[in-house]
């Protein structure tokens, strides 16, 4: 659901977007499957990837680690309310400096 919510919205900006759901392993980047690769005229330009609350931990952030170290920008869109811990994980695996981090909320409204 985020994913193809994502793709729709980058569409804008990136004509070229490939996507890795989870469990499926289609487009890869230097050997490694992100959630999206996003590029532009044959270039790839950034690396994304969707966590949720529970796919988030020191393990992950090691990943983080290798995609971030592929020499293009890594985005991570996480839940809005796991900021802080994501934030902290990067300052200790020293990437701050190296990631963008995108946050999404999902919110459900019943009459």
């Amino acid at each position: 659901m985020i994913i193809e919510h994502l793709r729709r919205m980058l569409s804008r900006d990136y004509k070229e977007i490939g996507v890795n759901k989870h469990g499926e392993y289609h487009v890869e980047y230097k050997g490694l499957y992100p959630d999206m690769i996003l590029g532009n005229h044959g270039i790839v330009l950034s690396l994304l990837e969707v966590e949720t609350a529970g796919s988030i931990s020191e393990k992950q952030a090691d990943r983080w680690v290798t995609l971030s170290g592929l020499g293009v920008k890594l985005i991570l869109m996480i839940p809005k309310d796991m900021k802080v811990k994501v934030t902290d994980l990067l300052w200790a695996k020293g990437l701050m400096d190296k990631v963008s981090i995108g946050t999404y909320e999902i919110s459900i409204k019943m009459p």
